[in-house]
Order: structure tokens, then C-alpha cells, then sequence
């Protein structure tokens, strides 16, 4: 009894002590008060702040397993917002003028559930060498576990060569709506919309 009645007069020796800290503070002014208890608001914020990232990166981090059966590097991100990581080819492969070729990468991925991969053309490859993914974008479905291949097309009218190990494409792992979550459901007719029927070109140049 007496270590509770210590206990007690303890932690009304600190209520008292609080109270005579923030007698003169303004109760409408949270910063004033967090002051008087000898706390700094900036560091607060950015003690939250930085819980708020750790828990950013860990809930929302994806993980994309893959095997790398070629020489070349292992795909990687080259910056924090990137979309797309590079896919390099595993051969040497020589295009005639407008021709195409299936690029083999020696990469294998397992996609997760509601997502797929989008292979899509390099944008300098395409302005400088004028090389690009013909089906762009190519989709790798979740159930696919083999190499990836990239169909290139030559849109020049010279011969192209594509060296091994030189970037060819990016791909892009995208949430979509797999099939197992949609209903196709046939209907006698659309209901109209602010666009209706206004398609190709219809917004202008």
C-alpha cells in the first residue's frame, strides 16, 4: 500500500510540475505547448516523416524473382522513379532493311498475380537507330515463366546489327486487371458518353 501511495504522490509531483510549465502557455497554440514539455516540433515532424517513408518502401515495394541465363547484367532500376528497367539482348543479330527478328534476352521472370510486364521500344534506340519493338507494347502475362524475347523491327532501309549484351527494349511491370477479376458481360447497346463515338483525332492535333 505504502509503494502505491509513494507512486501516487509521485506522479502528482510531475502533474504539478506540468501545470506550472504550461500555466502561462496559450492551450490554442499546440507548438507553445509542445515547448513548455520540452519537445521540438520539427523533430516530431520529421521522426514521422521518416516513419512515413520506411512504411512507404516496405508496404509498397514489389518483388519481381527473376533468372538471368546470359552474360549481361542483371536488370536493374538506374533511378528511384523510374518505370522501366533496360532488357539487353543475348546475341549478336543482324537485321535486313525492314526486316524483324525474335531477340532473345536470357531473362526470366515470375510475375506476380495482377501483374504483367509491358516490353516497350527504347526511345533512342528508335530515334538514333531506328530499331524498335514491333508489337510495342508487348505483353508478358502472368503465367508465362519462360526467356523473354523481343520481336525488334528495322524501320530503316539499311542493314541494323544488334550487338550482345546492347539494350534493346524496357520493360515495365504494370498492375492490370486479370481475367479472373472481370465479367464480360454482352449487352444490346452502350450507353452514350461525353466522347460517344469521337475517336482518331477527334481532340485535335
Amino acid at each position: 500500500m505504502f509503494k502505491e501511495i509513494k507512486e501516487a504522490r509521485e506522479q502528482f509531483k510531475m502533474l504539478k510540475d506540468l501545470q506550472s510549465k504550461i500555466g502561462n502557455i496559450d492551450m490554442n497554440n499546440p507548438e507553445e505547448m509542445l515547448k513548455s514539455m520540452g519537445f521540438n516540433l520539427n523533430d516530431i515532424n520529421k521522426h514521422f516523416e521518416e516513419i512515413d517513408d520506411e512504411m512507404s518502401s516496405d508496404y509498397m515495394k514489389v518483388n519481381l524473382n527473376y533468372v538471368n541465363d546470359s552474360e549481361n547484367k542483371n536488370p536493374s532500376y538506374v533511378y528511384d522513379y523510374d518505370s522501366g528497367f533496360d532488357l539487353r539482348s543475348n546475341e549478336e543479330v543482324l537485321l535486313n532493311p525492314f526486316d524483324r527478328a525474335l531477340v532473345p534476352t536470357g531473362l526470366k521472370f515470375d510475375i506476380p498475380p495482377g501483374y504483367e510486364i509491358q516490353v516497350r521500344s527504347k526511345s533512342g534506340l528508335a530515334l538514333k537507330e531506328g530499331l524498335m519493338v514491333l508489337n510495342s507494347p508487348g505483353t508478358v502475362d502472368n503465367g508465362y515463366t519462360g526467356e523473354i524475347k523481343v520481336i525488334i523491327f528495322n524501320t530503316t532501309n539499311q542493314t541494323k546489327k544488334i550487338e550482345k549484351g546492347q539494350k534493346i527494349a524496357q520493360a515495365v511491370l504494370s498492375p492490370v486487371a486479370i481475367a479472373k477479376l472481370v465479367n464480360l458481360i454482352q449487352v444490346k447497346e452502350i450507353k452514350e458518353k461525353d466522347r460517344n463515338e469521337n475517336g482518331f483525332g477527334s481532340t485535335g492535333l
